[in-house]
């Protein structure tokens, strides 16, 4: 038996969670990007054609579609994109910050560094290299584009996510790779609404790290301890793709 996949039949034996949602011609999507951006499984070669016996499809979408990965290239004019990635980019140690407390009070919570503390004085410090998720359970509000935005009466959004001092201790402190977060920014509305912009996304790309957005299923993996897996087409010069993410966890 071979070392790698005796390796791989230890991993079977643990859990794998699916983090990315499914997409369909009726998912969610921002509304800056204009109508008729989505076109999915659409038949171009169909059954009972003399050619050839067979079914192909094209698939139209925006880069940020669903769950989604960010390049630096997103926000940042020249920084890299996606062909500046390779697969060793593409899996890492699994951090869950767990904010749903504070979020069941508050819906536009933004993580403090205290709560990124909290979390290390019972899990250890972030290690270099993580994917630092933040959990909210906004997830389950998809697809309700509408709740997702937590649209209120006055037609103001309402949503929990990052704060630019817990990004800056995640990279700066720390030296995580990436981070992750259930909601379609990663600014929480409320910071968002301060600063007139999306700072932190804008924060984050420009330190030349990568960010997954609209993750689900982050309550059924473990805090610490688990690994997060990232795949994507592989489309050159892309701001941003449709993501595959799964986690095997304890």
């Amino acid at each position: 038996m071979y070392k790698l996949w005796e390796t791989l039949e230890e991993l079977k034996k643990l859990k794998w969670v699916e983090l990315s949602h499914s997409l369909n011609n009726d998912s969610p999507y921002w509304s800056g990007i204009p109508e008729g951006s989505v076109e999915l499984s659409k038949v171009v070669f169909d059954w009972g054609n003399p050619m050839l016996e067979c079914q192909i499809q094209t698939f139209k979408f925006p880069g940020q579609f669903g769950t989604h990965i960010d390049f630096p290239g997103h926000f940042v004019k020249d920084a890299p994109l996606s062909e500046k990635y390779g697969v060793t980019d593409a899996v890492f140690p699994l951090c869950v910050i767990d904010i749903t407390d504070k979020v069941a009070e508050d819906p536009c919570y933004a993580v403090q560094v205290s709560d990124i503390q909290a979390y290390e004085a019972k899990y250890g410090p972030i290690p270099d290299g993580a994917f630092v998720a933040l959990r909210t359970d906004w997830y389950k509000n998809w697809p309700d584009m509408d709740a997702l935005s937590g649209i209120a009466e006055d037609g103001s959004e309402n949503f929990p996510g990052w704060s630019l001092d817990a990004l800056k201790y995640i990279y700066e402190t720390r030296s995580a790779a990436a981070n992750g977060h259930e909601a379609l920014d990663t600014d929480a509305s409320a910071e968002a609404a301060k600063a007139e912009d999306l700072a932190c996304e804008r924060y984050v790309l420009a330190q030349g790290k990568l960010q997954i957005e609209v993750l689900q299923n982050l309550d059924k993996v473990a805090p610490a301890g688990a690994i997060l897996f990232a795949a994507w087409p592989r489309i050159e010069s892309a701001t941003g793709l449709p993501v595959r993410v799964w986690a095997i966890t304890e």
